[in-house]
């Protein structure tokens, strides 16, 4: 089974509640520092929105949601959402946040169509951000600004969690190193996006990837983004190396959100100007939803990286095929 990797020697930490333990200290560090530092304040969230409202994250634009309809609510059709890149933004306005003032949640989605592997699951746990900018704002310089706090925050779990654990060895360099998707094509032209990133990591300890949604200079792109949420040219990922995978591994996706003219450029670009028919893409068009940044960041996968877990399942209750579980289970590697 090619897509769970089994790395040589490991086995699963068996001391189940210690882990269960550490799981909350990353989750209460991270999430109060992340606030802290970005100046954002925490709200509930929706598990799910309506279909007609065009809220929903298309992520590549080809998963499909889970829908279902409310027979006692006139069989209104609902999606699970699969993150909540737009509702963001819709309630920073709905709830009067201020210039520079934003707002993170708990976000739970189901991704049915995904491949679950070592690091993938159907089960989606984030933290969702949002802060409110001006037009001045929307650079890379300013996208550079936001990149470096977070990764700051990161180092400081890293150290925290060292504190918890004085055996520790910290994992992050103390820089992240930013590169555009086309610099990563022209670095390694041989190779494909997936290996691209592999070995940037494997060089730099922690890449932040620019650009993606562009199409590069080959006439590919490196990783298919929606068109209406992310700045194609003002968004990216912050990965890291992982070392008991020896892979690559994407602990946030991010990027200045688009702008009414930039809303209509990627929509054009990618054939799906008929979303402009939903509520929102409305009102971004017609000025009433503020400018923002914002991004999703992987609670599971934060918490994979700096236990140095081999499996997502190890550190996230979530539902495993089968053969997966016995394969893993002979192996060593036990799943919540």
């Amino acid at each position: 089974m090619t897509r769970i990797k089994i790395p040589k020697g490991y086995e699963s930490d068996k001391d189940l509640y210690t882990t269960q333990l550490l799981i909350k200290e990353i989750k209460d560090y991270f999430q109060i520092n992340l606030a802290n530092n970005l100046n954002l304040k925490r709200v509930s969230a929706p598990l799910f929105v309506s279909h007609n409202s065009g809220l929903n994250d298309n992520l590549n634009g080809y998963e499909g949601p889970v829908i279902f309809d409310l027979p006692n609510a006139n069989n209104q059709e609902l999606e699970i959402v699969h993150s909540l890149a737009k509702w963001k933004r819709y309630a920073l306005k709905n709830y009067n946040f201020k210039m520079h003032e934003g707002l993170y949640t708990d976000m739970n989605a189901i991704r049915r169509c995904e491949i679950p592997d070592n690091t993938h699951s159907f089960y989606v746990d984030q933290w969702d951000w949002e802060l409110i900018i001006d037009e001045s704002d929307r650079n890379e310089e300013f996208l550079k600004k936001i990149v470096n706090i977070i990764y700051r925050t990161l180092k400081s779990l890293d150290e925290y969690l060292s504190t918890l654990v004085p055996t520790r060895r910290k994992l992050l360099k103390d820089q992240i190193t930013f590169i555009t998707s086309e610099e990563l094509l022209q670095r390694y032209p041989d190779k494909t996006p997936e290996e691209r990133e592999r070995l940037a990591v494997k060089e730099f300890g922690a890449i932040f990837l620019m650009q993606i949604g562009t199409t590069l200079s080959n006439g590919e792109k490196h990783d298919n983004r929606a068109p209406d949420y992310d700045d194609w040219l003002l968004n990216g990922d912050i990965i890291v190396y992982d070392e008991v995978l020896d892979d690559q591994l994407e602990l946030s996706s991010m990027g200045i959100r688009v702008n009414p003219s930039r809303l209509n450029e990627q929509l054009k670009l990618s054939g799906n100007l008929e979303r402009l028919k939903y509520d929102y893409h409305r009102m971004l068009l017609d000025g009433e939803l503020p400018l923002t940044i914002g991004g999703g960041i992987g609670q599971s996968r934060i918490c994979m990286f700096f236990l140095q877990k081999a499996h997502i399942g190890e550190v996230q209750v979530s539902y495993w095929p089968d053969e997966d579980r016995k394969l893993l289970s002979n192996k060593g590697i036990y799943l919540l």
